[in-house]
């Protein structure tokens, strides 16, 4: 069991490559859109709550944060979307791969940091330091917050990583619980099962709720830097 219990989390190989590309692509695939002047409920539900989060985000932000706004309903549809599709019997779920989330977290920071660097160059230099600090403490405080600054995108994917990781190996050890009950005990099969149902519903939020928090940590960096 121990070894199969990762299995789930390994890259799906299609005739010796992996599939990786073709895996983050098909979400984009399953998002409607209408040729016709008048939108159907689904597609009218999607700009809905595509406004709403929009809104939610980009209220404290200037022209110049208002520009990454595209990027942002991007990058939270997209995350959104593979976790969601990752909760499917015999699926894959890209965003449990560091790999993918540092290749997502490293360039939309760096993006926030260069942004900052170029509009506000003195306020960004000058967070490194805070305001009144003895003069011996500078070069040390000035290496800690450069430290926290180039960890921001680690955490973001490691966050990301574990929660969405987590709550997979949950559910695969919750359902192994609830097949080997199954020749052994009715009611115990019943309450497991009944506490999968639960995991699935909580694993839901979970995604949505995930997607949410990377999203919004990217806008929070972004609004620091504009």
């Amino acid at each position: 069991m121990n070894e199969n219990l990762f299995t789930q989390f390994s890259t799906p190989m299609v005739l010796g490559q992996p599939a990786t590309i073709p895996i983050i692509l098909f979400p984009m695939l399953l998002i409607p859109t209408s040729k016709h002047p008048i939108n159907n409920r689904l597609i009218t539900i999607q700009q809905n709550l595509t406004q709403f989060t929009l809104k939610q985000m980009m209220t404290t932000h200037n022209t110049k944060g208002q520009t990454w706004s595209l990027m942002l309903v991007s990058l939270i549809i997209f995350i959104a979307m593979t976790n969601l599709l990752g909760l499917l019997p015999y699926s894959f779920t890209p965003t449990t791969q560091l790999s993918m989330n540092l290749a997502m977290a490293i360039p939309l920071w760096a993006g926030t940091v260069i942004t900052g660097l170029r509009l506000k160059t003195k306020n960004s230099l000058a967070h490194l330091l805070p305001q009144g600090t003895p003069t011996p403490l500078i070069p040390m405080l000035v290496m800690i917050e450069t430290i926290s600054l180039l960890i921001q995108p680690v955490a973001l994917a490691v966050r990301l990583t574990a929660n969405i990781t987590a709550g997979h190996l949950l559910m695969h050890l919750t359902g192994n619980a609830a097949l080997a009950l199954s020749t052994v005990s009715s009611p115990a099969t019943l309450l497991t099962f009944t506490l999968l149902m639960l995991l699935t519903i909580l694993e839901i939020a979970v995604a949505l709720i995930q997607a949410y928090v990377f999203t919004l940590l990217i806008s929070l960096y972004l609004h620091n830097n504009t």
